[in-house]
């Protein structure tokens, strides 16, 4: 028998996205998935929150995510496989509640609780949309790369110029190479570049992936700090999503954040995800690491 798949190529496209999800069943409850070859240390936590949700979907039928409450507790090693086992904590007539538990190298990396629903009608609010210029009055993804690709260093280059399965257009963005002070919140608007299909469950889960790009550094705003710049140590250690409306991914969502607190060398963000109608069909919050770094004494 062949040894399992231990990495794939880059995710690149939509497709490739696709097939990362489409994790390998190996027991009832149990599943298995890879990380792409992208060059990076650890893995992405929005794959570990998506196929970690593709294994709880695969053991309910006829209900909906409608929430998720993920930590992360290692980082992930992207050159082996992760393993998704599934506890069926209850099914009930309306509910059915699921565990997921990652294991790499005998521990766990991640453990997520999420909750399934079948369709109720009921009451109906939500808040409004804040005002955002359209997306197609927003520079691209291409252009914004164009404008800094001479600035990037060069351990960042390769992995900034590759192609993404989901676009991204910020509509207030910041300098990550050189950061100034700014409000902590901001807006995007994303969508996915391509077809994924009807299945809402498919239309959560790459959601569920895009969700983890760009929340954190919200709380860095205010201080004029970035990841590229080295002077600041960020990871995610918990995910809450909640789902509240269907949504087709392959439109425009705005995606919204705020960070109302940073202390402890920690920062606290919020989301929601609107349509562009306004429909608001997602609102997520994320607690991070986010650790000063002093900067290395330069050379003499």
């Amino acid at each position: 028998m062949p040894a399992p798949q231990q990495m794939t190529d880059p995710i690149e496209s939509l497709p490739e996205l696709l097939k990362l999800l489409d994790i390998e069943r190996i027991e009832v409850n149990l599943f298995r998935g890879v990380s792409p070859d992208d060059g990076m240390k650890r893995v992405f936590g929005g794959q570990v929150i998506a196929q970690a949700l593709v294994a709880a979907y695969r053991t309910v039928t006829d209900r909906t995510c409608h929430s998720l409450h993920a930590y992360f507790i290692r980082p992930g090693d992207p050159t082996v496989p992760i393993l998704y086992e599934v506890d069926r904590a209850r099914d009930g007539r309306s509910f059915a509640t699921r565990r997921v538990v990652a294991i790499q190298h005998g521990e766990q990396i991640f453990n997520m609780a999420c909750s399934f629903q079948a369709h109720e009608d009921g009451f109906e609010h939500q808040s409004d949309m804040p005002e955002a210029p359209p997306p197609e009055e927003l520079p691209t993804e291409a252009e914004i790369r164009d404008m800094v690709k001479d600035k990037i260093p060069p351990q960042f280059a390769k992995s900034f110029a590759r192609p993404r399965p989901i676009e991204m257009r910020p509509v207030d963005r910041q300098n990550v190479l050189s950061p100034k002070p700014m409000p902590p919140s901001k807006k995007i608007w994303m969508r996915a570049l391509g077809e994924i299909g009807d299945d809402i469950a498919m239309q959560q889960c790459v959601l569920a992936y895009a969700s983890d790009m760009g929340i954190l550094d919200t709380a860095t705003r205010p201080h004029g700090v970035s990841w590229v710049q080295g002077n600041v140590q960020m990871a995610s250690l918990d995910h809450l999503m909640w789902f509240h409306r269907p949504f087709r991914f392959e439109d425009w969502l705005l995606y919204t954040t705020d960070a109302p607190s940073a202390c402890g060398a920690r920062g606290f963000n919020r989301g929601e995800v609107y349509t562009s109608d306004g429909t608001l069909v997602a609102s997520l919050a994320q607690e991070g690491l986010m650790r000063p770094v002093k900067p290395r004494p330069k050379n003499d």
